[in-house]
């Protein structure tokens, strides 16, 4: 029997720890400003009513995802894309030198490195095989417990 494809799940083994990245403080984002918690059922209109938010732009990408179409793919890989590059953005606004740890822990930090992950996930859905090897690779690199934790919703 054949062994099963690859998943970006399965992809990125081990991570090649930056050394240079092990003297760097963790960077803890602020919270959004949400007047309420958002979740799925709210992802449009607080993506509209907050576009700077990296999880509005996860939650619209994961549920793209779920979706499981060529054109629900590509809609997640967009969104994802516009949630990392804003997360990129509030991360570098509070001290991210481009390495060190962005720690899972910390709840605010969730919505960047959850449009890290579907990012990861939508770039081997559409087959940009590297990118999605390059954003897992860099998603341990933030926080193994994210990694673990995002892997195993997936494979879970």
């Amino acid at each position: 029997m054949d062994p099963a494809p690859p998943t970006v799940a399965t992809m990125v083994h081990e991570t090649h720890r930056n050394l240079l990245a092990d003297a760097a403080p963790p960077t803890l984002l602020p919270a959004d400003d949400f007047d309420t918690p958002i979740d799925a059922d709210v992802a449009v209109s607080a993506a509209r009513s907050h576009p700077a938010s990296s999880l509005a732009w996860a939650l619209l990408s994961e549920q793209a995802l779920d979706d499981h179409t060529d054109s629900s793919d590509v809609a997640a890989y967009a969104y994802a894309r516009t949630g990392y590059h804003r997360g990129l953005d509030a991360l570098r606004r509070n001290g991210w030198r481009g390495s060190g740890p962005i720690p899972w822990e910390h709840e605010p930090n969730r919505g960047f490195l959850r449009a890290l992950w579907a990012l990861s996930v939508a770039a081997d859905r559409i087959g940009e095989d590297d990118e999605a090897v390059r954003c897992a690779q860099f998603l341990r690199d933030c926080s193994e417990t994210a990694y673990e934790a995002l892997t195993h919703e997936v494979d879970g």
